[in-house]
């Protein structure tokens, strides 16, 4: 059973995680919303820059999920992009993106910024889509857009296959991470119909679990967070 449970893992593309807060409540929380996530691992948690640059170097995360709070230093995290063992996407949770800042964030390399008020929905999206293209909060993007216009690439407004218009709202409602009872329950329809979108929508997209059909609806502009 060890070892079937094993190869199960090994076969599904598992994103790995690495979770950064210097509360340890919230380092919890975090990390409790990854975990909610079956296609994500965490491959460790830290409180400091120290053990933050010593797991990136040891574990080798996909992704770093980083807290960043007024007493924080500025970009504390830059070493971790000038690291040639590892070239992690980093997402950054932050109350400090008025104004431009959320542009000098992402100046350093970062992927995505979101606010800490995220839900877990916008997190776990967010961090499925940050090795993609550069992930921003709604209201940041006017702003990236005016001072990068030429770094920002059009995505295709369809892929290959064109989802229909109840595709599209059924992928934009497993965006906000509800299940097929609760997405049934939204559209008015049954949960055989929902599963039977999904399964379309993954056909149509080449998406092999309902996170990478998310985080392929994201890059190619079909639905918004």
């Amino acid at each position: 059973m060890l070892r079937a449970n094993r190869r199960c893992r090994e076969q599904r593309k598992m994103t790995r995680v690495l979770v950064h807060a210097t509360n340890p409540i919230a380092r919890a929380g975090l990390e409790s919303i990854i975990r909610a996530q079956p296609d994500f691992e965490i491959v460790g948690s830290s409180s400091d820059l120290n053990a933050l640059m010593q797991l990136d170097r040891d574990r080798q995360p996909d992704a770093i999920l980083l807290e960043w709070l007024e007493t924080d230093e500025e970009f504390f995290w830059e070493p971790l992009l000038s690291d040639e063992t590892s070239d992690p996407a980093i997402v950054i949770l932050t109350d400090r993106i008025e104004g431009d800042r959320a542009i000098e964030i992402l100046s350093t390399e970062v992927r995505a910024v979101l606010p800490r008020t995220a839900t877990p929905e916008e997190i776990l999206a967010t961090v499925a889509a940050a090795a993609g293209p550069i992930v921003l909060h709604p209201n940041l993007v006017e702003s990236w857009l005016n001072v990068n216009p030429f770094r920002t690439q059009a995505l295709p407004a369809e892929p290959t296959e064109a989802l229909t218009q109840r595709e599209v709202e059924v992928l934009q409602i497993l965006a906000q991470g509800l299940g097929n009872k609760a997405i049934a329950s939204r559209l008015s329809i049954s949960e055989h119909t929902v599963k039977f979108h999904i399964g379309s929508i993954s056909a149509k997209l080449n998406a092999t679990s309902r996170t990478e059909a998310v985080t392929l609806g994201l890059r190619q502009g079909l639905i918004m967070l």
